[in-house]
């Protein structure tokens, strides 16, 4: 064996998952139609050492990574060890990195941040703000990407992007690290500097590098220490790169003179499916090959380059080995970076400012311009009675608006990370709701006041604002708000697009207030089921609360205009209201109606508290949905 720290072992490794897509129903109920993927996969690589392996699309490259970092769905036999200890899914997440084919990563971030808040979620406190910060630095320098550190992730270029995706997993120092076609999209010379970065990184840190390839150039061969090829998850060859061109020159293959060896024998372990004859044909040649390589591939197998000078290794100690963050720490990473998006001096981050703080304002602004001049005469009841609706309304779409705008970012990086092992999903969610939660009360508070203020809309019992009623009224409409969003952040946990996600929300909710805001209809002449079936929609509550606070016991003998006074609510004259109390005894059940059949609808604290108590529950039903697995399908859209 090779004097070497690391090693990765593959044994006799046979895995069986879906060959097809599968329909809806097939994956719902388990039933998509499976085969071998990789049969009798044996092979090795070593610390210090950079493995390629190749094939054409449907060989198993990608799911022998999955299979490697313990991730596929379906079973798996055989052995996979590192430095002889069986490769468990904790074993990896605690020492090994993925570099998955597509990440997405937080637009509203510079690349050293994005480093930074992958150091405080990966790396243990136990290591120190400045070797952390020193080693952000380091892999910046290692990925060349030092001169673009203050550069905001979504003004990199496509290699800048893609090291940045590769530091993310580099940060914590793993002892393994997969790279799912690393190159992918990139140039030509791009596809070269990449590799070559990796292959140094295996040298300098003794670590084990494993990426695939699809179409390999000639100019990375000598980056290559081993590569693997595969063919309908067989192996026609792995072993060292060196020695590749002699094997298949001494089975009768050699590789033509200024032909690039790499695709030379990736075309000769491709099947070629032009025809039936060709695909027979060319079948049973990489049959032969296979069973070739069983025979005869031993001494190539284990054959690999020089060992690495193990004294002027950088890190033997991985920092890996010193632990993971405790739950605090992670839950203050994941606010901190949450916080930094919302920073003015990117584009992101304005747009965040923008849709977290300023538009329900400039919705209610616009309401105020729309009411402003409401004078204090009969056809007002109708008036305060729709801008109440309007207020609720647009609090509830512009809530889930925001929602899907922000929270996909999130919810996407989460599915990465939680796969990694930093963290689980009610934690996600806590963490996502206190800094969600605060700048949402803020905004709605701060647009409450324009109308609350600006407007007519609670006659004050004493002079001078009523400060409490206006606490109330905000209240209500941030449980609303608090509701929606928590609504739309269950559906898209499984939705992936936050236009779908959205409109089924705004939906919900107009379902909803059509229903139970009794604005639209009255909750009085409701059927029995539709009024029984509104107590369970928060809008049926917060309209109460409004609709009370604003009308009952209030607003007295209003005119029908400036000539034509209501003294006797003559309704000859459109003197259909005597105060307040009466505009609400055509919309909710209570005594003073004499239709309330033991109803009771206006309870202003029960009401109250039955608007929060909707969002309390909505918000545990998130962290209980976050923490049941789900299928493996679903997760996949957020990640591929």
């Amino acid at each position: 064996m090779m004097n070497s720290e690391f090693v990765l072992e593959l044994i006799s490794v046979f895995h069986t998952g879906p060959v097809e897509p599968g329909s809806c129903v097939q994956k719902l109920v388990g039933n998509i139609p499976t085969g071998v993927i990789l049969k009798d996969v044996t092979l090795e690589v070593y610390g210090g050492e950079l493995m390629a392996i190749l094939g054409s699309k449907g060989s198993g490259k990608r799911a022998l990574l999955e299979v490697i970092s313990r991730r596929a769905q379906g079973p798996t036999r055989g052995q996979i060890l590192l430095n002889h200890v069986p490769m468990s899914l904790r074993l990896f997440q605690d020492s090994c990195g993925y570099v998955t084919h597509k990440t997405q990563l937080l637009e509203g971030l510079t690349a050293k941040q994005t480093l930074d808040y992958a150091a405080k979620l990966s790396l243990s406190p136990k290591i120190g703000s400045s070797i952390r910060s020193a080693r952000v630095r380091q892999v910046l320098a290692d990925l060349a990407l030092t001169q673009v550190a203050n550069r905001m992730v979504d003004q990199l270029t496509p290699s800048e992007y893609r090291r940045l995706v590769i530091g993310v997993q580099l940060i914590k120092d793993p002892l393994v690290v997969l790279l799912d076609e690393p190159a992918w999209g990139l140039d030509p010379l791009n596809t070269y500097f990449v590799i070559s970065i990796l292959n140094n990184h295996a040298k300098k840190y003794n670590r084990i590098m494993i990426i695939t390839m699809e179409k390999p150039r000639s100019d990375i061969l000598p980056f290559l220490d081993r590569v693997s090829y595969l063919c309908l998850g067989d192996v026609v060859y792995t072993g060292s790169t060196r020695h590749m061109i002699d094997y298949f020159r001494s089975i009768g293959f050699p590789c033509p003179e200024l032909e690039n060896p790499l695709m030379y024998y990736l075309c000769l372990s491709t099947v070629d499916r032009r025809s039936r004859e060709r695909f027979i044909d060319s079948n049973n040649q990489i049959a032969a090959l296979v069973e070739k390589f069983k025979l005869e591939g031993g001494p190539y197998r284990k054959s690999s380059g020089p060992p690495p000078d193990l004294e002027h290794l950088e890190h033997k100690v991985p920092l890996s080995a010193y632990g993971r963050p405790g739950v605090f720490s992670t839950m203050m990473a994941l606010l901190g970076r949450a916080y930094v998006m919302l920073s003015p001096c990117s584009r992101v981050g304005l747009q965040q400012l923008f849709f977290r703080l300023f538009l329900l304002p400039t919705f209610f602004f616009l309401l105020w311009n729309f009411y402003y001049g409401m004078e204090d005469f009969q056809q007002s009841f109708q008036s305060r009675g729709g801008l109440l609706f309007n207020c609720m309304a647009g609090t509830a779409f512009l809530s889930t608006a925001v929602t899907a705008k922000t929270f996909a970012p999130h919810r996407t990086r989460y599915y990465h990370e939680a796969r990694e092992g930093l963290y689980r999903g009610p934690l996600f969610i806590l963490t996502y709701n206190l800094f969600s939660l605060p700048l949402s009360y803020l905004t709605v508070m701060a647009a409450s006041a324009v109308v609350f203020f600006g407007l007519p809309m609670v006659a004050p019992e004493v002079d001078g604002p009523d400060w409490m009623a206006w606490v109330i009224f905000g209240s209500i409409l941030w449980a609303v708000w608090a509701f929606v969003e928590q609504q739309t952040i269950a559906l898209m946990i499984v939705v992936k697009s936050s236009y779908s996600a959205g409109a089924a929300s705004v939906a919900f909710t107009t379902l909803n207030l059509l229903v139970a805001s009794a604005s639209l209809r009255s909750l009085v002449r409701l059927p029995d089921w539709l009024y029984y079936l509104g107590h369970v929609i928060v809008f049926r509550y917060a309209s109460a609360v409004l609709h009370e606070q604003a009308f009952l016991d209030r607003l007295p003998n209003l005119p029908m205009n400036s000539s034509v006074l209501c003294p006797d609510n003559n309704a000859e004259y459109g003197c259909r209201y005597r105060n307040g109390t009466y505009y609400l005894l055509e919309r909710y059940h209570f005594p003073e109606n004499g239709l309330d059949h033991g109803r009771q609808d206006l309870e202003l604290w029960s009401n109250f508290g039955f608007s929060f108590a909707f969002f309390g529950g909505m918000f545990v039903l998130n962290l209980v949905l976050y923490l049941v697995p789900l299928p493996s399908f679903i997760k996949s859209k957020f990640r591929d």
